[in-house]
Parts: structure tokens; sequence; C-alpha cells
């Protein structure tokens, strides 16, 4: 076997589901997981700035890169993980986070991507896991930026931040307590 086997195949999800402290803190503890960015996605400015992003008129989501390991975490774990933990059935809304910016979205990197991800959303609607339908988008990946370095692993710089008491901590302990067999060790 060559020295770049299956085994080093790495692959990248783009993941929007509100504000990415908190998408961030659930995948950060993820087993398979490798990296998970923050950052902008789409939008028509070029590197833009939190402050322009927070103004809802620069056409980018708040997403999460993560890298993963797909033989030890599938694309449709990844995503079962993201509906599991933030509200895809409200339309550029997470909570209090009201903007196109906090969209829920899935920005595919290929074909397959997109087909799983149309597959799990029309499962999850059929399921009647959540009361409204799934409004999730799906859309090609155009492009990242990576958000200010103060904005990367947020939560776990910043544990006594009020929003990281009040709504990250309890999402990330709840999502803990429900799924320890895919922590990592």
């Amino acid at each position: 076997m060559s020295e770049n086997s299956a085994s080093d195949k790495r692959e990248v999800a783009t993941l929007g589901g509100g504000c990415f402290w908190c998408v961030e803190a659930v995948f950060d503890g993820l087993r398979g997981v490798e990296s998970v960015v923050s950052g902008y996605s789409g939008g028509h400015v070029e590197n833009p700035t939190y402050r322009q992003v927070c103004t809802g008129t620069t056409g980018h989501i708040e997403v999460v890169q993560v890298t993963y390991d797909p033989e030890e975490i599938s694309f449709r774990d990844v995503l079962d993980v993201f509906f599991s933990t933030h509200d895809p059935t409200t339309w550029d809304r997470q909570g209090a986070d009201v903007g196109p910016q906090y969209r829920s979205a899935v920005l595919y990197h290929d074909e397959e991507q997109k087909r799983i991800a149309e597959e799990t959303i029309k499962d999850l609607d059929s399921q009647g896991i959540f009361t409204d339908p799934i409004v999730t988008v799906v859309e090609p990946f155009e492009r990242f930026y990576p958000a200010e370095e103060y904005h990367q692993d947020y939560f776990k710089n910043n544990p006594a931040q009020p929003y990281c008491q009040v709504i990250i901590a309890p999402k990330v302990a709840k999502f803990r307590k429900e799924n320890l067999q895919r922590l990592k060790a």
C-alpha cells in the first residue's frame, strides 16, 4: 500500500447552522473530526469582516468547515449531528440570531454530498422529526473565508462569556450526554 493510503483521505463539510460558535463547539469534540474552522461562505464581498457579515447585506453565511476522516465518520453522520443540534425549520434564524447570515445551509463540495444532503432532509421530513418542514438550503460550495482569529475555538477560549454560558454550554452538554459514543476519547 502506498504512503497515501485510503485511510489518509480527508473530506470537508461546510455547514451553516446559525452562529458559528455553537456549531463549532458541537463538532469540536466529535470522533473522526480533525478540525473545525469558523468562517463565512458565499457572498459578494471578498474577505469580509464579522462586522460586515453581521449587517446581513453581504450575502455570506456564518459557517464552519469541518475536516473529517470518512473512515471514522460518514458525511451522513456529520449531517445527522448537524440537524440534531440546530433548528433547520426556521428561515434566516437560530434563536435570537436573526438575519440571512444565520440561515441553515449545507454547502456541498461534490455531487455525492449533494445527494446525501437532499436524501437526509427528505428522510427527516418524512419521519416527522421536526414539526415544521426543513428549510435548510443545499447549495454548491463556492468559497470560504476564515473568520477572524478571535472567533476560532470561541467556546473553548471564552467559557465564562455570557453567550457561551447561556446558549452554547447547554447545547453542547445536551449533545454530549445524548451522543457519548460519538465523542473523542
